[in-house]
């Protein structure tokens, strides 16, 4: 599979569906402008990822680190540290396969899921090393507030990736 980034134009989707899921998982969560930075994870797109954070069988990888990447912690830092893995070619082949599924409303449904588990990681709600039963429910539960949250939100072209993904029960990689 050729593994082909986003451009500078596919980029700026993917930033518009950060923000929009940024501001739906505050809303649902009711996670302050200040509390976010509790949240300590970053979102990076197949330009920005090291080789092992690559993925071909899933739209996003979501990795644990105890530290960010390249970042000098102080022992008394908390340190878990969670970067969601924009899988950028793997996303580009849906689209290009499913002609009703936009870029953006994909991005946005991804980003959303993903940001859902990383709230949830930080709040302990779930485990990050649990076991592949425990995962699989865990996805399915974050698959279920996923499908319930973006329901009620009016983008375009939502309802036909909602519909595509309905039973979809994988979207990430756990490493």
């Amino acid at each position: 599979m050729q593994r082909l980034a986003f451009d500078t134009e596919k980029i700026a989707v993917l930033a518009q569906a950060i923000a929009v899921s940024e501001e739906l998982i505050s809303d649902f969560y009711k996670i302050s402008t200040s509390e976010w930075k509790r949240y300590r994870y970053d979102i990076q797109s197949l330009s920005g990822l090291d080789e092992e954070e690559v993925a071909d069988d899933a739209f996003a990888q979501i990795r644990r680190y105890f530290r960010r990447p390249g970042e000098r912690t102080r022992g008394s830092e908390p340190g878990d540290f969670f970067k969601i893995c924009i899988q950028d070619h793997v996303i580009r082949r849906a689209v290009e396969r499913d002609k009703g599924i936009g870029l953006f409303p994909l991005t946005a449904y991804i980003v959303t899921h993903e940001l859902i588990h990383v709230v949830r990681f930080a709040k302990f709600v779930q485990r990050f090393d649990s076991t592949a039963a425990e995962q699989d429910a865990e996805e399915k539960r974050v698959h279920a507030i996923t499908f319930d949250l973006l329901q009620r939100t009016r983008i375009p072209g939502l309802p036909e990736v909602l519909e595509a993904f309905k039973d979809c029960r994988t979207m990430e990689n756990f490493i």
